[in-house]
């Protein structure tokens, strides 16, 4: 890998760690495109779990008083079933596909609010958003939007938002480093990033993650939905516009 492109790597582990801490997600999915763009596939799964891992990690610890442990709790038994699954049945998508499922998923957040009546803070639905979520970030990658809707209807606040999806989506991740990292352990890694490029992402994500807090914290909780659903269209948009660039080039 040229120093570029671990740069570019780094670079946007920072920036899409900050998004994230502002907004408990799309920051993941900008991560993810930025490395469809020079990861093979599966290093691409392996590579965003574990810095998202990282940056939900930290940004859970800095927000831990605000974390829902009871949601959290009922989210790991559904998460857990769905990666014991998909570790049996996983095909490694194409990276048109990648883009595709990436540039569909944005647009959840537009669904009415009064058409899907769910919330996370009932037993059953935390563990069906365990499963749910954990089964798409298994064939997206990233499933930001999907975990979203099972906390608008939440009575949690902002705070309380982001803290408790950043706990959650620690465990999905875990689980996608585990599904699609055991094979390329057996090929030594390879298409990997070089240790050098985590040693720098890893810490800056956790940077990016502590200033994105600090914007959160400026936020109103109006604000806070209508720009998360302006940038996560805006990426919607591009990365479907890359998928059809993608598939017409065969």
């Amino acid at each position: 890998m040229s120093f570029l492109t671990g740069a570019f790597i780094v670079g946007a582990a920072f920036i899409t760690a900050a998004i994230s801490g502002v907004f408990g997600m799309a920051g993941g999915l900008m991560l993810k495109g930025a490395l469809a763009l020079v990861l093979p596939v599966s290093a691409v799964f392996v590579a965003h779990g574990i810095l998202q891992l990282v940056a939900n990690g930290w940004r859970a610890v800095i927000h831990r008083r605000h974390v829902n442990v009871r949601i959290v709790g009922l989210y790991a038994l559904g998460a857990v079933a769905a990666a014991a699954v998909a570790g049996f049945i996983t095909v490694e998508p194409t990276r048109a596909s990648l883009y595709l499922f990436m540039g569909i998923i944005p647009f959840l957040v537009w669904i009415p609010d009064g058409l899907l009546k769910l919330d996370a803070q009932r037993p059953l639905q935390a563990i069906v958003c365990g499963a749910g979520v954990t089964g798409v970030n298994l064939t997206a990658g990233v499933a930001g939007p999907v975990l979203d809707i099972f906390f608008v209807k939440t009575a949690l606040t902002r705070h309380q938002i982001v803290a408790t999806k950043a706990a959650t989506q620690v465990l999905s991740h875990l689980m996608k480093i585990m599904v699609y990292g055991a094979p390329l352990l057996a090929v030594k890694g390879k298409g990997l990033p070089p240790a050098w490029v985590f040693a720098l992402a890893i810490p800056l994500s956790m940077l990016g993650t502590a200033a994105g807090g600090v914007i959160l914290n400026r936020l109103s909780d109006v604000n806070f939905k209508r720009y998360l659903r302006l940038i996560l269209s805006v990426l919607g948009v591009i990365y479907l516009a890359q998928a059809a660039r993608l598939f017409i080039a065969g």
